[in-house]
């Protein structure tokens, strides 16, 4: 099963069946643990993730959390209300008084389009974005900070129903100001290591670069001749940019089979051109089997985490979370905790931070029938990690 939108992921899940691997089951022992998280709506996924310090972290998708150093604590954003139409899919934490966050509200005949709301300490506020002209709907995917002052938000916008072109806005310090380009692929993730180095990736496998005055295509290489999508990227520097994301071997397949399972996807800039890099699968076993990588994270250039979700291979569609972790020299699988316990199993990890030396949180969602609960997993021994 091949599925990329969150609104259509959080609905997944099943009566749990064979196709756990081992490895990656709930008893696995990992460095995460997960931690309680509040839930303030009826679907609750963290999708987005940004920190200032250990004791300053935001996490926010269909709810929006934070971490005071103690204790997570939900609070309310405009907008939004886990009804599956609005969400918040970026954030940047600048400091305890001030933050960001940037996403989508009301998709339908009443669209809005975008939201961006800002974090002044106390609470949250819609503020002004860019204006855009009779027919637009703009939609924000990604946020990235170079600091207080140069801050980008990406996305795509829909031009009267019929056009669809690539969003890129920046705050300066005083206001929000849209650009528009090439719509190359489903922009997913943004990413920033300097001014002059800020990279975009999404779902078509492509990917953008700024180099501090305009955005131009790199290309990426395709995996098979299916469809391939990039969900996450880190810019670490120059020479040094990674992107995850999912690869499916054929468009049709096989004879028997309705469904091609899709793999991981891991790709690796060295400040010349995108190379695949081999990463590993729980199976797949089946058709049904796939594996997604939907963000990363990086503690250092050789200590890095990748995550999302794999599914089982029974084609039950029950669904755990997936963690690979890079150590310089390979990727490999780590185990990661699966909290979800009863009839249902859709665990899916979303985004991630580090919020300082040896401080990873890994953040998602969890079936917790009725309703989608928010997913927090969290290690203080993962920096220098040798992989199992």
């Amino acid at each position: 099963m091949k599925i990329s939108y969150f609104a259509a992921m959080i609905v997944l899940g099943s009566i749990l069946a064979p196709g756990l691997s081992r490895s990656q089951s709930p008893q696995a022992t990992s460095v995460f643990q997960v931690v309680h998280t509040p839930n303030e709506n009826f679907d609750n996924g963290l999708l987005a993730a940004s920190a200032s310090s250990p004791t300053d972290i935001w996490a926010v998708g269909q709810s929006t959390i934070h971490f005071d150093g103690t204790a997570w604590t939900a609070f309310p954003a405009p907008m939004i209300k886990g009804d599956n139409t609005s969400q918040l899919n970026g954030v940047v934490d600048i400091s305890p008084t001030l933050a960001w966050a940037a996403g989508i509200v009301n998709i339908g005949e009443a669209n809005p389009g975008q939201v961006i709301e800002q974090w002044n300490g106390t609470e949250w506020s819609v503020y002004p974005g860019p204006k855009f002209p009779s027919g637009y709907q703009p939609a924000l995917y990604g946020m990235t900070a170079v600091s207080a002052t140069n801050i980008w938000a990406v996305g795509s916008v829909l031009v009267d129903n019929q056009t669809l072109l690539a969003l890129f806005e920046h705050w300066d310090g005083s206001a929000w100001k849209a650009t528009t380009g090439v719509l190359y692929g489903f922009p997913s993730a943004v990413s920033a290591d300097a001014s002059n180095d800020i990279w975009v990736v999404g779902c078509g496998n492509f990917s953008e670069r700024y180099n501090g005055t305009s955005w131009a295509l790199v290309e990426a290489p395709n995996v098979g001749t299916g469809p391939n999508c990039l969900s996450g990227v880190v810019a670490l520097a120059p020479d040094n940019v990674w992107a995850v994301g999912y690869s499916t071997a054929s468009q049709k397949p096989p004879p028997g089979q309705y469904d091609v399972p899709t793999e991981t996807l891991i790709e690796h800039y060295d400040g010349t051109a995108w190379s695949v890099v081999p990463s590993p699968n729980v199976g797949p076993n089946s058709q049904y089997q796939s594996n997604q990588l939907r963000s990363i994270t990086a503690v250092s250039p050789t200590d890095i985490w990748a995550f999302g979700s794999y599914f089982a291979a029974s084609g039950s569609e029950n669904q755990m979370t997936l963690l690979l972790h890079w150590d310089g020299t390979s990727w490999s699988l780590a185990p990661s905790p699966n909290p979800t316990t009863g009839g249902f199993l859709d665990d899916i990890l979303f985004s991630g931070v580090v919020a300082g030396p040896d401080d990873v949180w890994i953040f998602g969602s969890e079936d917790a029938a009725p309703y989608m609960a928010t997913l927090a997993i969290h290690s203080t021994t993962a920096s220098g990690l040798e992989p199992r």
